[in-house]
């Protein structure tokens, strides 16, 4: 199933971040993919205040993995990009436990870390547009989001 949205504004992207948390599960896995600075943070801050967590979220980038433990759902937001050059069997650094783990994962830059990527994820492709909107491009195979994607859909275009 696929999905458009277009961001006119830090204010859309941010209620489609909130819509994410609205319906998130454990166990979820959202894959963010976009040129630097198409937003892929912004969503990941927008999921963690829906989520309710207090703590302030920036990008992993360094530290390849940061943990907001926060009930009833924790994120797990990871930033692949310095795995890019990493040969496969030094990857193995404990990412697929929180991957398959019971709170949110988010993966930014999740090209470099595809093995461990479930079949059963939510990808979702930021991208300029040239009136300086953004595209959000969801897809996914996996029934568990369907019926997600149809609800931010219609709560996000009747906002």
């Amino acid at each position: 199933m696929k999905l458009n949205l277009i961001s006119k504004d830090l204010n859309d992207t941010n209620k489609i971040g909130e819509l994410l948390a609205k319906y998130a599960f454990r166990g979820e896995v959202l894959t963010l993919s976009g040129d630097l600075g198409a937003g892929k943070t912004t969503l990941t801050k927008s999921i963690g205040k829906g989520l309710g967590i207090k703590d302030e979220i920036n990008s992993p980038t360094f530290n390849i993995l940061k943990c907001y433990f926060n009930e009833p759902i924790s994120l797990y937001h990871i930033d692949a990009y310095r795995l890019e050059d990493v040969r496969p069997e030094q990857k193995d650094i404990g990412l697929e436990e929180v991957i398959e783990g019971n709170g949110l994962a988010v993966i930014e830059w999740p090209i470099y870390i595809d093995e461990m990527i479930p079949f059963d994820s939510l990808s979702i492709k930021i991208s300029f547009n040239e009136d300086g909107s953004r595209s959000f491009d969801f897809d996914t195979l996996s029934p568990k989001y369907f019926h997600i994607l149809e609800a931010i859909k219609k709560e996000f275009c009747n906002a």
